[in-house]
């Protein structure tokens, strides 16, 4: 497929795995566009930033900005893909003006705006009987005096995740836990007087290590009928405050019941396009707690792709070749990792999953996301070593730290 070129919207460590994945199945370098460029797509073979446009959130914007690069690109059967929430949207609302010059999948507007929003996730997971945790919310004009219906710890995240993005405050995380009445008032005083004016969820603390955690990456095809399904375990989350939530670590694990609650949620909202969920066993209850739903492959989807199922394949064999495919369970045994092999041993407490994921590695059956031997040139390689040296400052520095200190 030699006039293929994938057009990757972001510049994060995403990018670059769908990069990757792309290199890996058809051998070909993919073009970026994004609002600004990030490290983890520098200095690549992979992936070049074609595009960097500072309004492209701008849905006029953002429309020339592809309809230019398109026409730009003439011959070329472009192939589109979000790799982020804010890009999913734009290119929802944009399908229209897309369609004659891009091959993708990507869910109706009214899809993204309800189960990207947290609150109304929950209510649609409410209506399709998953499970999720005990949840409340409060608003700019209530956080002060709001009450919660259950104890502490009590995890606090924004609802809406765009707009927390581009937020700024003093000691700001991705997501916080408060442990206590005076810890939360702290917390939300300081959400609040930023930029951030929307919703925040509060959440029941549900216990376990990061290894209780599960990611599910999902790919629905044009027909609405799930495809492809990949179940993670993470090992480690990365502890930054802006990394709070991203994994450090994944081994693939199967569980068919989940899978046929899922692919059932999906196919009956009418999904297209790659989704990506985060959730939690509760030993308490023996039931799996949905977290949220990302309307995009994962930032660390690249696992799939690594354990032998190509995310690019999927999206490409559907879109562009039009073929018939049946569902695949993603189960092949895996270790992904972002962090080095001695964060996670010195990090990992569960000695059954160390062993586990110590024995993959000696085998050979593990990857990861940021490097390979195919993009190996002197200033990838300088980065790479610094970035994951890094990790071993940010561990020390972050571990276990969610509160509203640094």
């Amino acid at each position: 497929m030699k006039d293929l070129l994938p057009v990757l919207l972001g510049s994060d460590a995403n990018v670059y795995g769908m990069a990757r994945s792309f290199y890996m199945e058809y051998g070909v370098t993919s073009l970026a566009i994004g609002k600004g460029a990030l490290a983890a797509t520098a200095n690549s073979k992979l992936v070049k930033m074609a595009v960097v446009e500072p309004n492209l959130e701008d849905d006029a914007v953002f429309v020339r900005t592809l309809t230019d690069f398109a026409k730009a690109h003439a011959g070329k059967t472009l192939v589109l893909v979000s790799c982020g929430d804010n890009y999913t949207g734009l290119m929802a609302r944009a399908r229209a003006a897309l369609e004659p010059y891009y091959k993708f999948a990507c869910p109706t507007p009214e899809l993204v705006a309800e189960l990207d929003t947290k609150e109304f996730f929950y209510q649609a997971c409410e209506r399709h009987g998953l499970s999720y945790p005990r949840t409340f919310g409060c608003t700019n004009e209530n956080y002060k005096t709001v009450e919660l219906p259950f104890p502490f710890p009590c995890i606090i995240k924004a609802s809406n995740s765009v707009a927390y993005w581009n937020c700024k405050f003093p000691h700001k995380k991705k997501v916080f836990v408060a442990y206590n009445k005076e810890e939360f008032d702290a917390i939300t005083a300081a959400i609040y007087s930023s930029s951030y004016q929307d919703n925040l969820v509060l959440q029941e603390y549900i216990p376990g290590d990061d290894n209780c955690m599960r990611v599910l990456n999902c790919y629905s095809g044009l027909d609405h009928k799930v495809k492809l399904m990949a179940l993670g375990r993470p090992l480690l989350e990365e502890q930054t405050p802006e990394g709070i939530g991203n994994y450090a670590a994944i081994m693939n694990v199967r569980d068919d019941e989940l899978m046929e609650k899922m692919k059932a949620f999906l196919e009956d909202v009418g999904w297209e396009g790659f989704s990506n969920f985060d959730m939690k066993y509760d030993a308490r209850d023996g039931k799996y707690k949905l977290f949220e739903m990302n309307p995009r492959q994962g930032r660390s989807s690249f696992f799939v792709t690594a354990s032998g199922y190509n995310l690019a394949k999927w999206l490409v064999e559907d879109v562009v070749e039009h073929k018939e495919q049946e569902l695949t369970i993603a189960d092949a045994h895996h270790l992904w990792m972002i962090a080095p092999a001695g964060i996670i041993k010195k990090y990992l407490k569960d000695e059954a999953l160390l062993a586990e994921a110590k024995e993959l590695m000696r085998q050979g059956k593990v990857s990861h996301q940021l490097f390979c031997k195919e993009d190996a040139g002197l200033k990838r390689r300088i980065w790479y070593i610094k970035n994951q040296l890094n990790n071993y400052r940010k561990y020390k520095r972050y571990f276990g730290n969610k509160s509203l200190v640094d």
